[in-house]
């Protein structure tokens, strides 16, 4: 099959997929009472969806994978190309499932890998596009190692839209704010029900629930942690147990400098750039008519949780 005509399916399922999650976490809420436009939810889409993953496709697969290939190009041996493409997409989404728990699990327990892991910790209020929210260098050095073996081994060219669409439909299905009962599919296949748990700010499970794809990686390695019911709905409950920029460039800045982005407010430059974003959304909701305008005003920061002690701040 022509790998233009793969790209409009995938992609015609993606989106398909995109309103089914929508629809779902309004039908049946893991938390009751989150709105569409939470927090974040313009940071989430805009940024990190739409421009970061634009340009970085264009780094990773451009300036990284083609120069690599034309070393390393172990095509010719014909590792895979000879499998047929449901095995070829099955092979490469087990072994890199593997790969991000291991690198997943590192990062939770590596300060500096911490630092480029905690933003994807960061929202009080997770949905399908919550996952989204990652560091540039996590996304470069996670995406590299995901594609890079699919193009040097010579697999078929559609297995990459193919195990991109994979990747996108689990993160949001993952991270999905759903009610969800896997039965005995979770020990198998993850779902909100256990990787909504890893983004509770509760000791618990800090080191717990790694899985992303499969979750036997976490019963295989004895990282699971299910109680049988959900975190708590406080906002406390949920993120980071300490302050955290809203900004994506401060996020951003945040990974390599520790500060306090209110303390910054007092120098008129940064109080104008940090405002600014609100002013534009305030003055584009007073152009809609009112039934459309949901996009709330920033709420003031939420006091550190308590839920996880303080020899955790080794990881800051």
């Amino acid at each position: 099959m022509p790998q233009e005509k793969v790209l409009t399916i995938t992609s015609t399922i993606l989106f398909c997929w995109i309103a089914i999650i929508i629809a779902w976490e309004r039908i049946s809420p893991y938390r009751k009472g989150l709105k569409f436009f939470r927090e974040g939810f313009w940071i989430d889409l805009v940024w990190y969806t739409l421009i970061q993953s634009y340009f970085l496709k264009i780094l990773i697969f451009d300036y990284i994978i083609a120069p690599m290939q034309r070393h390393w190009d172990l095509s010719h041996f014909h590792l895979v190309s000879n499998w047929p493409v449901a095995v070829q997409v099955l092979f490469f989404l087990l072994t890199h499932d593997l790969y991000i728990y291991l690198f997943h699990r590192f990062q939770h327990s590596n300060k500096f890998f911490w630092r480029i892991h905690e933003a994807h910790h960061s929202g009080k209020e997770v949905d399908f596009l919550a996952g989204s929210r990652s560091h540039v260098v996590e996304i470069i050095i996670n995406q590299t190692i995901e594609f890079a073996p699919i193009i040097l081994l010579g697999a078929d060219p559609v297995v990459v839209p193919i195990k991109a669409m994979l990747d996108a439909m689990f993160g949001m299905f993952i991270h999905g704010n759903i009610k969800v009962n896997m039965g005995k599919l979770k020990y198998i296949i993850n779902s909100p029900q256990l990787h909504l748990w890893h983004h509770a700010n509760y000791i618990e499970v800090f080191h717990a629930n790694f899985a992303t794809k499969f979750s036997f990686w976490d019963y295989l390695f004895k990282s699971v942690y299910d109680p049988g019911h959900a975190p708590g709905d406080k906002p406390e409950n949920w993120g980071l147990y300490y302050d955290y920029p809203r900004d994506y460039f401060l996020q951003h800045a945040f990974s390599v400098k520790r500060f306090d982005e209110q303390k910054l407010l007092k120098y008129p430059l940064f109080n104008w750039y940090y405002n600014l974003r609100p002013r534009l959304m305030n003055r584009f909701g007073k152009m809609l008519p009112a039934k459309l305008t949901t996009v709330k005003k920033a709420e003031k920061k939420s006091e550190p949780a308590v839920a996880i002690p303080q020899e955790e701040n080794i990881l800051q």
